[in-house]
């Protein structure tokens, strides 16, 4: 008989059920944020188009110019011809076209870059950023310009925008608090 306890059956099991149990448990598998994207981007263009036929027809801003609604925040009737916020304006129709063929372009990237996205605020950045940028255009298919009409020139802010312009704003926001992030980790 051998003195030797490793080799008993009882002296095993005691060994197996005395050892604490490892067990790994799955990476969580990365999803796609895609979709994420694509659904808040139809929805800023939805919201950005019902609100922009509301002030144009429903409301009748154009023939009204600028109303006071609370305190300093007013709605006024301002055609940008010209990108976000009205900078680099220009009258001639080419720079229409040119922009509008620049907004598309930027939709198209952010669309092919969407599919591929991983992180959520990443997902809702570029989700705010293309409805943004898809808003803005139709309106300047439409109409040859943007319709902008929130107005806080009142409070100091020089610039009359919309919600397709406020989307794109917290979008690139996020979009750099991501870049941050992601910086901060590496």
């Amino acid at each position: 008989m051998s003195s030797d306890v490793s080799e008993s059956p009882i002296a095993e099991s005691v060994v197996l059920t005395d050892a604490p149990e490892v067990v790994a448990e799955p990476a969580a598998p990365l999803r796609l944020q895609g979709p994420t994207a694509y659904a808040i981007g139809l929805a800023v263009i939805l919201a950005d188009q019902l609100v922009k036929q509301w002030i144009l027809y429903g409301f009748q801003l154009p023939a009204l110019g600028s109303v006071e609604v609370l305190g300093p925040f007013h709605l006024t009737m301002v055609w940008n011809q010209g990108v976000s916020f009205g900078l680099f304006r220009g009258e001639a129709e080419w720079v229409r076209w040119a922009l509008a063929a620049f907004s598309l372009g930027v939709a198209g990237f952010l669309a092919v870059w969407a599919r591929r996205v991983e992180r959520p605020i990443l997902g809702v950045a570029i989700g705010l950023v293309l409805g943004g940028a898809i808003g803005n255009l139709i309106d300047r298919v439409r109409f040859g310009a943007v319709a902008d009409f929130i107005d806080f020139k009142a409070l100091g802010f020089p610039w009359v925008f919309n919600i397709a312009d406020s989307a794109i704003s917290v979008g690139v926001v996020l979009l750099l608090i991501d870049s941050l992030r992601r910086d901060a980790r590496s």
